[in-house]
């Protein structure tokens, strides 16, 4: 699982709360971590993968949207080998880890395999918050009409700026002056602890809203496409509010055992003495979130591509074909002349028999379907339905 607690362990001499989590059932946890994980990397990739009886069309031109879609994959996928590494590690060299201590300051390899590791999964989780925040934007701004995919690089340039910024920053007052004698004291660990956590916390707070908006924008768009608000009209809106509702659920229940179990940390590190039977029960909770941790924080790949594209079945075709993919268009609702008919302009002379596009038209479904792009479920259904993509 991804927390600061585990950068915190490499320091020598740790905190308590930080001790009574690392040492509680080590084995059992990272073989939780390693199950979890391995469950969640096969099935994300097995959801990614092509599968057989999918249309053989022309590739579609790809957004920005699907791309950030499958970014956030693979930083899941990144980060949980990363986990899957780490805990491995623990588990087959008890000794090699046994190292990071207060009097080992010559074998520097278990120090430096501590912090690598954990850096590399923050990192990559981190990178995972970002995309996820500028898929929010991304979806505000195309139905704004204010994004492309040449907005992609920008996406690109903050993501993994931001990413890198705040985990190097981070690390670097943690360990300071060195990591063989950090400073003790959170005056160093919170400032690591903020930037772990503020890119989880923006996603939290800032992604609903840009959600709302976005959907708010598309049910004005569905009405100013004719002028009317049709049942069809009105499906597609809430298929596409039921999607991100999706997506915020799978990041609440990977991440809010985290901000609970640190919560819960950070109030033991302030007591005098985190022994006490006083603090009993907060010390139990604080483990059982710990466990939790480890089994739903791998889990947030696979959940994420269940929400992003539903369940793909488990056909896959291997064969190297250019065939439509996942991560692309799921569902027949893409962007471009292999879609659907392309929208009329029903302002056209009645006498003339062929149908003129329209342009803004044109464009805002360009917009719905990049928002309903990989869905498999009801979404296709209703924009063959829809009087947006049909020619009357």
């Amino acid at each position: 699982m991804a927390s600061p607690r585990l950068e915190t362990y490499c320091c020598p001499n740790r905190d308590a709360a930080t001790q009574l989590v690392i040492d509680f059932q080590p084995e059992v946890f990272c073989g939780v971590c390693i199950g979890s994980t391995s469950v969640s990397l096969l099935l994300t990739i097995l959801q990614l993968l092509p599968k057989k009886g999918q249309s053989l069309r022309k590739m579609p031109r790809a957004s920005s949207s699907s791309t950030i879609l499958l970014l956030i994959s693979i930083c899941d996928v990144l980060g949980g080998l990363g986990m899957i590494f780490r805990s491995s590690v623990w588990l087959g060299f008890p000794g090699f880890i046994a190292n990071i201590s207060v009097a080992n300051r010559t074998d520097v390899w278990p120090s430096a395999f501590c912090v690598g590791s954990a850096m590399w999964i923050q990192l990559l989780y981190s990178a995972g918050f970002w995309w996820l925040f500028c898929y929010a934007v991304d979806s505000y701004l195309v139905v704004r009409r204010s994004a492309g995919l040449s907005t992609i690089v920008l996406y690109h340039m903050m993501t993994w700026g931001l990413a890198v910024m705040l985990c190097v920053e981070g690390i670097a007052l943690l360990y300071y002056p060195s990591l063989s004698s950090c400073e003790n004291g959170l005056e160093h660990a919170i400032p690591h602890y903020i930037t772990t956590y503020a890119p989880l916390l923006l996603v939290l707070v800032v992604n609903p809203i840009l959600f709302r908006r976005t959907v708010s924008a598309v049910a004005s768009l569905l009405k100013g496409r004719q002028g009317i608000y049709t049942e069809n009209e009105r499906r597609l809106g809430t298929e596409i509010q039921i999607r991100f509702f999706k997506i915020m659920l799978v990041f609440v229940i990977c991440w809010s055992s985290n901000i609970i179990n640190e919560s819960l940390l950070f109030y033991l590190e302030m007591q005098p003495d985190i022994n006490e039977m006083a603090l009993k029960n907060i010390r139990s909770a604080a483990l059982i979130t710990w466990i939790i941790m480890g089994v739903l924080n791998p889990m947030q790949g696979f959940l994420f591509t269940l929400a992003f594209y539903g369940w793909t079945g488990c056909s896959v075709d291997l064969k190297w074909r250019k065939t439509e993919i996942p991560w692309e268009s799921m569902s027949s609702s893409t962007v471009g002349e292999n879609a659907y008919p392309s929208p009329v302009n029903y302002q056209s002379n009645m006498h003339d028999s062929k149908k003129i596009p329209s342009t803004d038209s044109q464009q805002t479904d360009e917009a719905i379907s990049m928002l309903s792009e990989g869905n498999t479920s009801g979404d296709d259904r209703l924009t063959r339905s829809s009087p947006i993509y049909q020619g009357w």
